[in-house]
């Protein structure tokens, strides 16, 4: 299994401070917030490589973080080439982007936003996508990490249905009458067979932007699955989120 961990956006909500820094380099208690993301991807012992994906106005500057952090694995940074927002080549085009750079066909994917700071275990989602493999009929299966959400933000995110053998049966983004409280999160186990079916999806004509736009259209034909959890997860898109997390961190370091 190899990790994809997704920063080549541009975080324009958080201009002025992503004008020079990458939103993921941003830090919180004196760490960049993509420390906390690959700190735990370094803990899914199945994971053998860890790829970062960015854009060509910080490329340099995720090498540099690439070539200091201390972790299990080594990050291996790839530019996707864009420079604006109006250029970029959305969340789905860049894992595109990196499968093919990294040669990573056939090969399952971790795949974290590196924009998003949360408590639970990548190892035990990998676990649970192991386990839900292994009963879908002997075919391939992906999985996102799911959470409970405040009914009031559910039309900002992705709401997902499960079955109760915790399949996905309903996916929708940011729906006006969510059908559940439950919300997918930007942490998913994509089956190397499921990869390969972002080819059709894109020549579909079907958004390169956002991985819950592919789950939109994955799930009603291949076997998808929630991890739900209960732990911390905190979606940093704005100043005001920034402060929380940053304040958060400070206080269980007792700084």
């Amino acid at each position: 299994m190899k990790a994809l961990v997704l920063a080549a956006g541009y975080a324009t909500r958080l201009r002025p401070l992503t004008d020079e820094t990458a939103k993921p380099l941003l830090p919180l208690a004196g760490r960049p917030m993509l420390d906390y993301v690959c700190d735990r991807i370094d803990e899914v012992e199945e994971v053998g490589e860890l790829h970062v994906v960015s854009n060509a106005r910080f490329a340099a500057a995720f090498e540099r973080w690439a070539e200091t952090r201390r972790g299990r694995l080594r990050p291996l940074v790839h530019d996707d080439g864009t420079r604006s927002n109006e250029e970029r080549l959305g969340a789905i085009g860049d894992i595109r982007f990196v499968v093919e750079r990294a040669d990573l066909e056939g090969e399952d994917l971790l795949v974290v936003a590196g924009d998003n700071l949360f408590d639970f275990s990548l190892r035990e989602q990998v676990e649970f996508w192991r386990s839900h493999s292994a009963s879908a009929d002997g075919a391939a299966a992906s999985c996102v990490a799911v959470h409970h959400c405040a009914s009031e933000l559910l039309s900002l995110y992705g709401v997902v249905v499960l079955g109760g053998d915790g399949r996905i049966l309903d996916f929708v983004e940011k729906p006006q009458r969510p059908p559940s409280d439950l919300i997918a999160t930007a942490a998913y186990v994509f089956a190397g067979a499921h990869v390969a079916l972002i080819d059709r999806y894109l020549a579909e004509g079907n958004s390169p932007d956002q991985p819950g736009n592919f789950l939109v259209w994955l799930h009603s034909r291949e076997p998808v699955y929630g991890f739900v959890f209960e732990e911390l997860w905190l979606d940093i898109g704005d100043h005001e989120q920034l402060r929380a997390a940053d304040e958060l961190m400070r206080g269980r370091l007792g700084l």
